[in-house]
């Protein structure tokens, strides 16, 4: 990279740090560290989950299913519009959490079930992420060596050191100097910081992308030159997609209202000032996203359209060729393979691929193909050669993004995307790390001191459990082994845990009767099939299918697998395959979540004695010791409509004007206009794949750039506003030494004095 590129990158960096390391001063006990003392508002949440939400992960992710699928899901997508909608602005599950005032999700755990309990699902909880996490500072270190052209070792004094453990070992350790000093103030603070740099960095990536690829003439033509049911624009032609398919978006909606509270806790979530500005700052996360995911977008189709137009076939083959020999060098062990895969590689010829002319491309026969069958014919059969190739197939489907960015960018917008890339990898890395260790700390560790910490000691605890975890992320991260795409490995992973706690936390949250051992079926049952489904795809290529291959079961076994998804063709087909196992990772969470929630049920409904006390754990009717109270209001004719969209005597005329946009944009226009109008229309009289193109464009494209100009507007200025009010409110807060997290007999031990001493001033008063 060019030194110009650098200093983009480094100069705000090291502002951003300065920010971290000046935050410390607001620390002033737990609450503060862990919540941000709960006086954060509504913008600084909004636009600091902005940056936490979108890392570097995300981004390759995202290019790595869009290269295969194309945007003809999309349409289909719409129908997660009403229910993540309807949840942000009931404030489902989010706006309950915060009237606990809890901690952690442990604190929760232990409030609602038991101190057992709240320490055997933190367990399995926090596993899960970090080993989800784990592979986010691997991916982004891959995309920087890859980015930056950087060598996969590095010779220092004579000894070959590996680049990615450097540069893992690098960003872990910036990861630590953020949160280090202030934890969730700092972490708030500095995410807020990126995402106000990161909306101008949108607008310029995006512009660049737009000025320099042609809509008609070169993005349209390429996505429409698919195979009959491969279609990458018309939605009503994809049934042979396979892996991110409409099963996988039905599963996607399941999960969403089903794990909507399974990782809330020990982040933003408990930030807020009041349960209102926490559930507003979950609305207005409808409206901040806009050029981020215009980019997105954009970088997505313009990967598909740079590897497969003939106007860049030159350009294509370079990028592959410097693809496929960074890849080997990473993936294939033996020099002899190695090089004999670069030979194959090479003897491919140069193909200018001709839309109209030549054959439409498939999942199956594409541009890539010849790349990955000489790989595979110079990789031996066994199961060694077979994991070879997998991983050889991963980065190469993963590392095209960054590849290829930096073979079309110029000096200067290198620099200005890795700026972007880094702040990203900070912001969702940090925040990662910091929500395992403090969920080990107070969910694991603090449940078992018989003996309380000061708060001195348990600052300092919660800060080395950061440096533990970072640990654990820099051991995971050079031994992590690409299997798999990213998008289907996290599902599984995080299944570990969401495959049993939906109902956990749903039950939780709003029922009576939900009891301890419910709880533990649920984990036993949805968790434990979640942690048996990803061994099995562990250990398919390496030994499972070996083992069947010798005793002579493929064939038994493959057609038992044909027999039972049959019914179920095209969406899901179970095919047999010595490199993957034949059930993906989406039909393996949805049926761990189907085993959770039975299981919690069944569990509950046999040991039911009592109902649980919900009004003391939600601060509600008697309990409330802030002394707001929320009058209920009954559901009338008159007031459906505004009761529909979540609006309270709580909301102001501003937050009525944001939670009707919010309704009338997503509801009205995404879902009523560009979903269920046309999907009517296209149910009498099919359009033409050239008006889906028109259509993406104009929905996508268009009216998405209009929203993200405003959106940059106005976030921008709420954030800033927003952040020197949250200066001022940790400045004036009041520290409470027992706001620790410990809970005594289902309740906090802070919301425990708070009652004695009400039923003290009482007692007085009479």
């Amino acid at each position: 990279m060019h030194w110009l590129d650098w200093l983009i990158i480094i100069i705000p960096v090291l502002g951003i740090l300065w920010a971290a390391v000046h935050s410390r001063r607001y620390v002033r006990g737990v609450a503060d560290y862990l919540a941000a003392s709960r006086v954060a508002g509504r913008y600084v949440i909004s636009v600091a989950d902005l940056s936490q939400g979108l890392g570097v992960i995300t981004l390759v992710a995202l290019v790595e299913a869009k290269y295969q699928t194309g945007y003809a899901l999309t349409f289909w997508e719409y129908l997660l519009v009403p229910v993540s909608t309807i949840m942000g602005l009931t404030g489902y599950c989010v706006y309950r959490f915060r009237e606990t005032k809890a901690l952690s999700i442990g604190q929760f755990l232990e409030m609602r079930y038991s101190r057992s309990f709240r320490i055997v699902a933190a367990t399995l909880r926090t596993l899960s992420e970090m080993l989800t996490n784990a592979i986010g500072p691997a991916i982004a270190t891959n995309f920087f060596i890859y980015y930056m052209g950087l060598p996969h070792e590095v010779m220092i004094l004579g000894v070959p050191i590996p680049c990615f453990a450097i540069i893992v070992a690098l960003m872990l350790t910036l990861c630590i100097i953020v949160m280090w000093p202030g934890g969730r103030i700092s972490l708030l603070i500095t995410d807020c910081i990126q995402s106000l740099l990161s909306y101008p960095v949108f607008v310029i990536v995006a512009g660049y992308i737009v000025l320099h690829f042609s809509w008609s003439g070169e993005i349209s033509p390429v996505m429409l030159d698919r195979v009959p049911n491969e279609s990458f624009l018309n939605p009503f032609d994809i049934s042979e997609l396979r892996d991110f398919n409409i099963f996988a978006l039905v599963v996607t909606i399941v999960g969403m209202v089903l794990n909507r509270a399974s990782w809330i806790g020990n982040d933003t979530t408990n930030c807020g000032r009041t349960p209102h500005e926490q559930k507003i700052a979950g609305i207005l996360g409808s409206w901040r996203t806009g050029f981020s995911t215009l980019m997105c977008l954009l970088i997505a189709v313009m990967v598909i359209t740079l590897m497969s137009h003939g106007n860049f076939s030159d350009l294509s083959r370079n990028i592959r060729l410097e693809l496929a020999d960074k890849v080997s060098q990473e993936a294939i062990s033996s020099p002899y393979e190695r090089e004999a895969l670069m030979d194959n590689i090479q003897a491919i010829p140069a193909v200018s691929h001709q839309i109209g002319v030549d054959a439409p491309l498939s999942q199956a026969v594409n541009l890539d193909t010849p790349y990955l069958e000489a790989a595979r014919s110079a990789l031996s059969d066994d199961g060694q050669g077979n994991l070879e190739y997998q991983k050889f197939r991963t980065l190469y489907n993963q590392m095209m993004l960054p590849v290829a960015l930096r073979n079309l960018f110029p000096v200067g917008l290198i620099g200005i995307f890795g700026l972007l890339m880094v702040m990203l990898m900070l912001s969702t890395d940090d925040s990662r790390i910091f929500n395992s260790s403090s969920t080990i700390i107070q969910d694991i560790i603090l449940p078992l001191k018989k003996k309380p910490l000061t708060p001195e000691g348990h600052l300092k605890l919660l800060r080395w459990g950061s440096v533990g975890v970072a640990v654990f992320f820099l051991i995971c991260s050079l031994f992590f082994v690409h299997l798999d795409y990213i998008n289907m490995f996290i599902t599984i992973m995080t299944a570990v845990w969401l495959g049993g706690a939906g109902p956990i936390m749903i039950f939780g949250l709003y029922s009576r009767f939900g009891t301890t051992t419910g709880a533990y079926c649920s984990l036993l049952f949805g968790s434990g099939f979640s942690i048996a489904s990803l061994f099995v795809q562990r250990e398919w290529a390496d030994t499972i299918y070996p083992f069947l291959l010798t005793h002579g079961w493929v064939t038994p076994f493959a057609n038992f697998l044909q027999s039972v998804s049959a019914p179920f063709n095209p969406y899901i087909e179970w095919k047999m395959s010595a490199v993957k196992f034949p059930i993906n990772s989406y039909e393996l969470y949805f049926m761990s979540m189907g085993m959770g929630v039975a299981a919690y049920i069944i569990g509950s409904l046999l040991t039911c004695r009592e109902p649980f006390n919900l009004d003391r754990m939600l601060h509600r009717g008697k309990y409330n010791i802030d002394g707001d109270v929320k009058p209920r209001v009954a559901w009338t004719w008159g007031n459906f409509a505004s009761r529909l969209v979540g609006i309270t005597p709580e909301y102001t005329r501003g937050d009525k004007i944001i939670a009707w946009s919010v309704f009338g944009y997503a509801i009205i226009y995404k879902l009523g206009f560009c979903f269920i109008l046309v999907l009517v229309w296209n149910l009498i009289s099919p359009w033409s794949n050239e008006w889906w193109s028109t259509y993406f464009f104009f929905t996508s494209i268009v009216v998405t750039g209009v929203v993200g100009i405003v959106s940059t507007v106005w976030f921008g200025i709420g954030g800033v506003v927003d952040l020197r009010r949250l200066f001022k409110d940790l400045k004036a807060r009041v520290d409470n030494p027992l706001d620790d997290g410990r809970v005594v007999g289902h309740i906090s031990l802070a919301d425990q004095a708070a009652f004695e001493a009400r039923e003290k001033e009482e007692g007085k008063e009479s």
